[in-house]
C-alpha cells in the first residue's frame, strides 16, 4: 500500500511540474514561486509531524482506518489474482492442461496405453 501512494506521489509531482499551454483562465490564477511552495511544505510536514501529539484519539482512529483499508486492498488484490489466474473461471469444466503435441503426433501416454492393451 506503501508503493501505491509513493506512486501517487511521484505522478502527482510530474502531472504538477508538466509545462502547460497559457490560456486566459491561467492568467487569473495566483502566481506561486519556488521558495514560497517549499516553505508551505516544509510548514505542512512541521504541522503533520506534530498532529499526533495535539489529537492522539484521531490518529489512532486513523491508524485503524488505514489499516482496515489496507486489508481490503490486499483482500481485493488477492480475489482479482484468483479471478485472472483461475481455470475454471473461463468457463472449462476440465481443469487439465491442454496438451502440447499436435494430433499427428503420437503422445507417449498413447504408446503406453497401447502397450497394455
Amino acid at each position: 500500500m506503501f508503493f501505491l501512494l509513493r506512486m501517487a506521489f511521484w505522478l502527482g509531482l510530474v502531472l504538477v511540474l508538466l509545462p502547460r499551454e497559457k490560456t486566459p483562465e491561467s492568467d487569473k490564477l495566483p502566481q506561486v514561486g519556488a521558495s514560497e511552495a517549499v516553505s508551505a511544505a516544509t510548514a505542512a510536514v512541521s504541522d503533520m509531524s506534530q498532529f499526533c501529539k495535539r489529537q492522539p484519539a484521531a490518529c489512532e482512529v486513523g491508524g485503524q482506518a488505514a489499516t482496515v483499508i489496507g486489508q481490503r486492498a490486499q483482500d481485493g488484490a488477492r480475489k482479482l489474482y484468483n479471478i485472472i489466474t483461475d481455470k475454471k473461471s473461463e468457463g472449462k469444466s476440465d481443469t487439465r492442461k491442454a496438451p502440447d503435441h499436435t494430433g499427428s503426433i503420437g503422445y507417449a501416454g498413447d504408446a503406453e496405453v497401447s502397450v497394455a492393451a
